[in-house]
């Protein structure tokens, strides 16, 4: 395990941020990955947490809440930097930023098809929800599409 220092996102970040999540498959054409940092930065409710090695982007969470449920969107590692407990720095680091804000439940999407992502998530104590998330596009799009 690595030593990584976490911290909230700074503007000089972004462009760093946008391509680990490019690399790392994390972004779809319908989310424009700079307005959703914007967003995330807009309000005292949610932000992008980095964390760095060596002065590098390696990590990052983007977290959030409602005032009842955090959430918990783009996790990502650097793929040469795996298995080094990135994963593990910047997942606790959502959770401390989630237990200052008083929030005690942490949810996250993760596709079906993710096993690797499932066994993480599944390594850190999380649990298989028995809720059922609908979806519904706002703009008529397909629903049968991937989200």
């Amino acid at each position: 395990m690595s030593i990584l220092a976490t911290s909230a996102i700074t503007d000089a970040d972004v462009e760093p941020v946008v391509r680990l999540w490019q690399r790392c498959g994390l972004t779809r054409p319908w989310n424009d990955p700079h307005a959703d940092i914007a967003l995330a930065r807009r309000r005292d409710n949610s932000t992008v947490l980095v964390g760095r090695e060596d002065g590098a982007i390696v990590a990052t969470a983007m977290v959030g809440h409602d005032g009842h449920r955090g959430w918990v969107y783009y996790v990502a590692v650097d793929p040469d930097g795996r298995k080094r407990g990135h994963g593990r720095v910047i997942m606790a680091a959502a959770e401390d930023w989630l237990r200052r804000a008083g929030i005690l439940k942490l949810q996250l999407l993760v596709r079906r098809e993710n096993a690797q992502a499932h066994a993480f998530y599944q390594s850190l104590g999380f649990e298989e929800s028995t809720s059922v998330m609908f979806q519904k596009w706002l703009d008529g799009r397909d629903t049968t599409a991937d989200n």
